[in-house]
């Protein structure tokens, strides 16, 4: 496999790949994505394969890192998604991650998070890191301060849209 395996106490995080396609539609269709992330369009397999190529998979292709499938040691059940970005709108690198309910609540996100972190700034050489999150995420806001980031504003990331809070950490 191209790009990162990272093995945690009990995840694994890897590419994503179009075999994930059933996952994402389940992971995209989530009331807490629709509600702090938004509504990608993506509503059968089909359109999971279109996200997952003009997303993740042109991401690895362009920039060598994307988001990655996390899945549980035990059982390789993907359980969310978690890694680093390139988007529109932002000069930095930007960490990501959500989580199926089943993946919520047991410090998954965190794991996900600090190791995608640490690939990051560690292995790839990203000097700042940045993460963008609904200030009305409480709960992606804790995981982000507790990965050593730190808030530094709130901004529009593009007209019209409503504000997102900004945490920054850098080498």
């Amino acid at each position: 496999m191209n790009g990162p395996s990272i093995s945690t106490n009990r995840l694994t995080i890897r590419r994503l790949t179009l075999d994930d396609a059933p996952f994402i539609v389940r992971l995209v269709s989530d009331p807490d994505w629709l509600r702090f992330i938004g509504d990608k369009d993506v509503h059968s397999a089909e359109d999971a394969r279109r996200y997952l190529t003009s997303g993740p998979l042109a991401m690895y292709a362009q920039h060598g890192f994307g988001l990655y499938a996390v899945e549980r040691h035990g059982d390789r059940t993907p359980i969310g998604m978690c890694g680093l970005i390139r988007r529109e709108g932002l000069e930095d690198v930007d960490i990501g991650y959500a989580f199926l309910p089943q993946g919520r609540g047991q410090g998954f996100a965190l794991e996900a998070a600090q190791a995608v972190l640490e690939y990051g700034l560690n292995t790839i050489g990203v000097a700042r890191i940045v993460a963008i999150t609904d200030p009305e995420n409480s709960a992606s806001s804790r995981v982000l301060q507790r990965i050593g980031m730190r808030f530094e504003r709130q901004f529009h990331l593009s007209d019209g849209a409503k504000p997102v809070a900004l945490y920054v950490i850098e080498r």
